[in-house]
Protein backbone atom coordinates (compact mmCIF):
# COMPACT_ATOMS: atom_id res chain seq x y z
CA UNK A 1 0.00 0.00 0.00
CA UNK A 2 1.17 3.51 -0.78
CA UNK A 3 2.55 5.70 1.94
CA UNK A 4 -0.39 8.04 1.15
CA UNK A 5 -2.66 5.51 2.86
CA UNK A 6 -1.37 6.58 6.29
CA UNK A 7 -3.76 8.48 8.56
CA UNK A 8 -4.81 11.81 7.05
CA UNK A 9 -5.65 15.04 8.89
CA UNK A 10 -9.45 15.48 9.18
CA UNK A 11 -10.94 18.15 6.91
CA UNK A 12 -12.79 21.09 8.41
CA UNK A 13 -16.46 21.17 7.43
CA UNK A 14 -16.77 24.61 5.83
CA UNK A 15 -17.62 25.91 2.35
CA UNK A 16 -14.27 27.71 2.22
CA UNK A 17 -12.32 24.50 2.92
CA UNK A 18 -14.38 22.48 0.44
CA UNK A 19 -14.07 25.15 -2.25
CA UNK A 20 -10.31 25.31 -1.76
CA UNK A 21 -10.02 21.51 -2.05
CA UNK A 22 -12.29 21.33 -5.08
CA UNK A 23 -10.61 24.20 -6.90
CA UNK A 24 -7.18 22.62 -6.42
CA UNK A 25 -8.53 19.26 -7.61
CA UNK A 26 -10.14 20.63 -10.77
CA UNK A 27 -13.70 21.79 -10.08
CA UNK A 28 -14.53 24.90 -12.10
CA UNK A 29 -15.93 26.88 -9.18
CA UNK A 30 -17.44 29.48 -11.50
CA UNK A 31 -19.94 26.78 -12.46
CA UNK A 32 -20.57 25.31 -9.00
CA UNK A 33 -19.43 25.97 -5.45
CA UNK A 34 -20.13 25.05 -1.83
CA UNK A 35 -22.60 26.81 0.47
CA UNK A 36 -23.62 26.53 4.12
CA UNK A 37 -26.96 24.99 5.01
CA UNK A 38 -27.95 26.91 8.14
CA UNK A 39 -30.69 24.59 9.31
CA UNK A 40 -33.30 22.02 8.30
CA UNK A 41 -36.39 24.21 8.49
CA UNK A 42 -37.92 25.09 5.09
CA UNK A 43 -37.20 28.81 5.41
CA UNK A 44 -33.52 28.08 6.06
CA UNK A 45 -33.30 25.60 3.19
CA UNK A 46 -34.69 28.32 0.90
CA UNK A 47 -31.62 30.46 1.64
CA UNK A 48 -29.33 27.96 -0.13
CA UNK A 49 -28.61 28.84 -3.79
CA UNK A 50 -30.34 26.61 -6.32
CA UNK A 51 -30.11 24.24 -8.01
CA UNK A 52 -28.40 22.05 -5.44
CA UNK A 53 -26.33 19.32 -7.13
CA UNK A 54 -25.15 17.39 -4.05
CA UNK A 55 -24.94 17.67 -0.27
CA UNK A 56 -22.00 16.75 1.97
CA UNK A 57 -23.01 15.80 5.50
CA UNK A 58 -20.87 15.67 8.66
CA UNK A 59 -22.25 13.63 11.55
CA UNK A 60 -21.05 12.00 14.79
CA UNK A 61 -20.51 8.24 14.80
CA UNK A 62 -22.10 6.53 17.81
CA UNK A 63 -23.61 3.18 18.77
CA UNK A 64 -26.97 4.09 17.23
CA UNK A 65 -25.58 5.13 13.85
CA UNK A 66 -23.30 2.08 13.78
CA UNK A 67 -26.20 -0.27 14.50
CA UNK A 68 -28.28 1.30 11.74
CA UNK A 69 -25.35 1.14 9.34
CA UNK A 70 -24.89 -2.55 10.11
CA UNK A 71 -28.55 -3.29 9.38
CA UNK A 72 -28.56 -1.27 6.17
CA UNK A 73 -25.29 -2.80 4.98
CA UNK A 74 -26.80 -6.27 5.37
CA UNK A 75 -29.72 -5.15 3.18
CA UNK A 76 -27.31 -3.83 0.55
CA UNK A 77 -25.28 -7.06 0.58
CA UNK A 78 -28.43 -9.17 0.35
CA UNK A 79 -29.77 -7.10 -2.54
CA UNK A 80 -32.87 -6.21 -0.53
CA UNK A 81 -32.87 -2.53 -1.46
CA UNK A 82 -34.19 -1.17 -4.75
CA UNK A 83 -31.78 -1.23 -7.68
CA UNK A 84 -29.41 1.74 -7.92
CA UNK A 85 -27.96 3.42 -10.97
CA UNK A 86 -24.83 1.41 -11.91
CA UNK A 87 -23.14 4.57 -13.22
CA UNK A 88 -23.02 6.08 -9.70
CA UNK A 89 -19.32 6.27 -8.81
CA UNK A 90 -18.84 4.79 -5.33
CA UNK A 91 -15.49 4.63 -3.50
CA UNK A 92 -14.73 2.47 -0.48
CA UNK A 93 -12.84 4.18 2.34
CA UNK A 94 -9.61 2.48 3.36
CA UNK A 95 -7.58 5.54 4.45
CA UNK A 96 -8.25 6.74 8.01
CA UNK A 97 -9.70 10.28 8.11
CA UNK A 98 -10.05 10.41 4.31
CA UNK A 99 -13.86 10.61 4.56
CA UNK A 100 -13.78 14.34 3.77
CA UNK A 101 -11.98 13.80 0.48
CA UNK A 102 -14.14 10.76 -0.33
CA UNK A 103 -17.30 12.72 0.48
CA UNK A 104 -16.19 15.50 -1.85
CA UNK A 105 -15.31 13.01 -4.57
CA UNK A 106 -18.72 11.35 -4.21
CA UNK A 107 -20.48 14.73 -4.41
CA UNK A 108 -18.53 16.11 -7.36
CA UNK A 109 -18.11 13.01 -9.51
CA UNK A 110 -21.82 12.18 -9.34
CA UNK A 111 -23.04 15.69 -10.18
CA UNK A 112 -23.64 17.47 -13.46
CA UNK A 113 -20.99 20.15 -13.01
CA UNK A 114 -17.92 21.37 -14.91
CA UNK A 115 -14.52 19.79 -14.20
CA UNK A 116 -11.38 21.16 -15.80
CA UNK A 117 -9.90 18.86 -18.49
CA UNK A 118 -6.67 17.10 -17.51
CA UNK A 119 -7.16 18.10 -13.86
CA UNK A 120 -6.61 15.61 -11.00
CA UNK A 121 -10.38 15.17 -10.76
CA UNK A 122 -10.78 14.54 -14.50
CA UNK A 123 -7.96 12.02 -14.52
CA UNK A 124 -9.24 10.27 -11.39
CA UNK A 125 -12.75 9.90 -12.81
CA UNK A 126 -11.42 8.50 -16.09
CA UNK A 127 -9.30 5.92 -14.28
CA UNK A 128 -11.91 5.11 -11.61
CA UNK A 129 -14.96 4.44 -13.79
CA UNK A 130 -14.02 0.89 -14.86
CA UNK A 131 -12.78 -0.12 -11.38
CA UNK A 132 -14.54 -1.73 -8.43
CA UNK A 133 -15.15 0.43 -5.32
CA UNK A 134 -12.23 -1.33 -3.61
CA UNK A 135 -9.88 -0.68 -6.53
CA UNK A 136 -10.99 2.95 -6.57
CA UNK A 137 -9.89 3.13 -2.94
CA UNK A 138 -6.48 1.80 -3.99
CA UNK A 139 -6.34 4.37 -6.78
CA UNK A 140 -7.04 7.18 -4.32
CA UNK A 141 -4.47 5.84 -1.85
CA UNK A 142 -1.82 5.76 -4.56
CA UNK A 143 -2.60 9.17 -6.09
CA UNK A 144 -0.05 11.36 -4.32
CA UNK A 145 -1.64 14.58 -5.55
CA UNK A 146 -4.93 13.93 -3.74
CA UNK A 147 -3.07 13.25 -0.49
CA UNK A 148 -1.21 16.53 -1.01
CA UNK A 149 -4.41 18.49 -1.75
CA UNK A 150 -6.12 16.97 1.30
CA UNK A 151 -3.16 17.73 3.58
CA UNK A 152 -2.71 21.34 2.44
CA UNK A 153 -6.44 22.04 2.64
CA UNK A 154 -6.75 20.42 6.07
CA UNK A 155 -3.82 22.39 7.46
CA UNK A 156 -5.13 25.66 6.01
CA UNK A 157 -8.51 25.05 7.63
CA UNK A 158 -7.12 24.64 11.16
CA UNK A 159 -5.09 27.04 13.26
CA UNK A 160 -3.42 24.07 14.96
CA UNK A 161 -3.27 20.52 13.63
CA UNK A 162 -4.16 18.20 16.54
CA UNK A 163 -1.64 15.62 17.72
CA UNK A 164 -4.45 13.11 18.19
CA UNK A 165 -6.04 12.50 14.79
CA UNK A 166 -8.74 10.14 16.10
CA UNK A 167 -12.22 11.52 15.49
CA UNK A 168 -15.79 10.28 15.88
CA UNK A 169 -17.03 12.63 13.14
CA UNK A 170 -17.63 11.33 9.62
CA UNK A 171 -18.55 12.70 6.18
CA UNK A 172 -20.94 11.22 3.65
CA UNK A 173 -22.60 12.66 0.54
CA UNK A 174 -26.08 12.71 -0.96
CA UNK A 175 -26.80 12.86 -4.69
CA UNK A 176 -29.69 12.12 -7.02
CA UNK A 177 -29.66 9.28 -9.57
CA UNK A 178 -32.18 7.65 -11.87
CA UNK A 179 -33.41 4.16 -11.03
CA UNK A 180 -32.66 2.06 -14.14
CA UNK A 181 -36.00 0.23 -14.32
CA UNK A 182 -38.36 3.22 -14.44
CA UNK A 183 -36.06 6.29 -14.56
CA UNK A 184 -37.47 7.56 -11.27
CA UNK A 185 -35.18 10.07 -9.59
CA UNK A 186 -33.89 8.64 -6.30
CA UNK A 187 -31.93 10.01 -3.34
CA UNK A 188 -28.65 8.14 -2.93
CA UNK A 189 -26.45 8.24 0.18
CA UNK A 190 -22.77 7.61 -0.51
CA UNK A 191 -20.54 6.67 2.43
CA UNK A 192 -17.21 4.90 1.88
CA UNK A 193 -17.67 2.94 5.12
CA UNK A 194 -20.84 1.30 3.78
CA UNK A 195 -21.23 -1.83 1.67
CA UNK A 196 -22.37 0.26 -1.30
CA UNK A 197 -24.64 3.12 -2.39
CA UNK A 198 -27.77 3.39 -0.20
CA UNK A 199 -31.11 4.25 -1.79
CA UNK A 200 -33.08 6.61 0.48
CA UNK A 201 -36.21 6.77 -1.67
CA UNK A 202 -37.79 8.98 -4.35
CA UNK A 203 -36.36 12.48 -4.66
CA UNK A 204 -37.88 15.58 -6.22
CA UNK A 205 -36.14 18.26 -4.15
CA UNK A 206 -32.60 17.13 -3.27
CA UNK A 207 -31.98 19.48 -0.36
CA UNK A 208 -35.43 19.04 1.22
CA UNK A 209 -35.17 15.27 0.86
CA UNK A 210 -31.72 15.23 2.47
CA UNK A 211 -33.09 17.29 5.36
CA UNK A 212 -35.80 14.66 5.93
CA UNK A 213 -33.26 11.82 5.95
CA UNK A 214 -30.94 13.68 8.30
CA UNK A 215 -33.80 14.36 10.72
CA UNK A 216 -35.13 10.81 10.67
CA UNK A 217 -31.97 8.71 10.54
CA UNK A 218 -29.31 10.86 12.21
CA UNK A 219 -30.63 13.65 14.46
CA UNK A 220 -33.68 11.88 15.88
CA UNK A 221 -32.78 10.60 19.35
CA UNK A 222 -29.32 12.21 19.30
CA UNK A 223 -28.16 14.77 21.85
CA UNK A 224 -25.13 15.80 19.77
CA UNK A 225 -24.79 19.18 18.09
CA UNK A 226 -21.99 18.07 15.77
CA UNK A 227 -23.96 18.02 12.53
CA UNK A 228 -23.11 20.04 9.45
CA UNK A 229 -24.62 20.20 5.96
CA UNK A 230 -22.86 21.85 3.03
CA UNK A 231 -24.49 22.08 -0.40
CA UNK A 232 -22.79 21.92 -3.77
CA UNK A 233 -24.85 24.25 -5.95
CA UNK A 234 -24.80 25.93 -9.36
CA UNK A 235 -26.76 29.13 -8.72
CA UNK A 236 -26.30 30.49 -12.24
CA UNK A 237 -27.47 27.34 -14.03
CA UNK A 238 -31.00 26.48 -15.01
CA UNK A 239 -33.12 23.99 -13.07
Amino acid sequence: MSKTASRWIPLEASPETFSSWASAAGLVTASADFYDVYGLDPELLMMVPKPVKAVVFLFPINETTEAKRGEEDEQIKAGDQTETDPTVLFIKQTIPNACGTIGLLHAITNSDITIAPESPLAKFIEQAIPLTPERRADLLANTELFASIHASTARAGQSNVPDNLDTDLHFCAFVQALRPSDKELRLIELDGRRAGPLDRGPSKDLLADVAKVVREYYIKGSDSLNFNLIALASPDSEE
